[in-house]
């Protein structure tokens, strides 16, 4: 039996996470394509304003967006440091600039608390959770919940 199958069996998941300011957040592992350095981006007009713009990935474009400001926090400022998570959402591919990778995780589903009744209800609509591991505490955030339907299409 493989890996991953025998994982999902006993109800774990891999998750990566990552740093935007002094907040770690994670995402399911399987949602990710790439983890690659911050290039900037071309900017369209008229876009939502958490989307920089797009970058040329192997021939493809990208839409970038800033998720610090889709999640409601402040804006990046990009510097080498930065990175982007090349994920896919859906049934599109989309670059989510934050500060830095900091984990991979395997966690049992058990581990995962409820988000709090006192979050805002943008958070509530993609916060699937919170983790609680090694005093830190990481927000399991839902992508898709994330890019919903109407944030697709304004992005492309």
């Amino acid at each position: 039996m493989s890996y991953a199958v025998k994982n999902l069996m006993q109800g774990s998941r891999e998750l990566i996470a990552f740093r935007i300011g002094d907040q770690e957040f994670c995402v399911n592992i399987m949602s990710v394509r790439e983890i690659r350095g911050w290039t900037p981006a071309t900017s369209l007009p008229h876009s939502p304003h958490y989307v920089l713009g797009v970058i040329n990935l192997r021939g493809a474009v990208l839409p970038i967006m800033d998720l610090s400001l889709r999640l409601g926090m402040k804006p990046s400022e990009p510097t080498a440091r930065h990175v982007i998570i090349v994920a896919q959402v859906k049934s599109r591919v989309v670059g989510l600039l934050v500060d830095a990778v900091s984990d991979i995780l395997t966690v049992d589903d058990d581990t995962i608390q409820p988000t709090p009744e006192v979050s805002s209800e943008l958070e509530r609509q993609y916060a699937r959770g919170i983790l609680a591991i090694d005093k830190r505490m990481i927000c399991l955030i839902e992508l898709a919940a994330l890019f919903n339907e109407a944030a697709e299409s304004e992005a492309a």
